[in-house]
């Protein structure tokens, strides 16, 4: 019983390992993503110091509709856009599979067997309702 239900617990962790798997994947972020952060935090305590922006207000120069201005207002700060995350545009097609039964297939040869007479036979049957016919299977003499 302990055994079944702690392969159940396992099933249930794996499934819910794989989505969040896919779920973040289907995001397209990737490590490089992951490691620049540390960039887009130094740039928006640079943009609060010196443009006085909060948060929301760096994201939309840097990543929504205030963009364009941005960048052609400030082009001494080029380098420093391009090192934050989510700035580089990667599209890629990936099929991934995951099999989780190991099926072992067995190839062997098929036997025939030659045609004999036995093969085909024909017991009459107990029935008094079934007569004699054209339409009859062949009979055994």
């Amino acid at each position: 019983m302990l055994y079944l239900y702690h392969s159940i617990f396992m099933l249930k962790i794996a499934s819910i390992a794989i989505s969040l798997l896919i779920l973040i994947q289907s995001f397209n972020i990737g490590i490089g993503e992951i490691v620049e952060l540390d960039e887009l935090i130094e740039h928006a305590q640079f943009h609060s110091k010196e443009y006085g922006d909060n948060f929301m207000v760096f994201l939309s120069k840097h990543y929504g509709e205030l963009k364009a201005e941005h960048n052609q207002k400030h082009q001494e700060e080029k380098k420093d856009h391009e090192e934050m995350p989510f700035q580089h545009q990667a599209h890629t097609v990936d099929l991934s599979v995951f099999v989780l039964n190991d099926i072992s297939i067995h190839t062997s040869t098929p036997e025939f067997t030659a045609y004999s007479a036995e093969n085909y036979f024909y017991q009459a049957s107990y029935s008094l309702f079934e007569g004699e016919g054209p339409f009859q299977p062949p009979r055994q003499v």
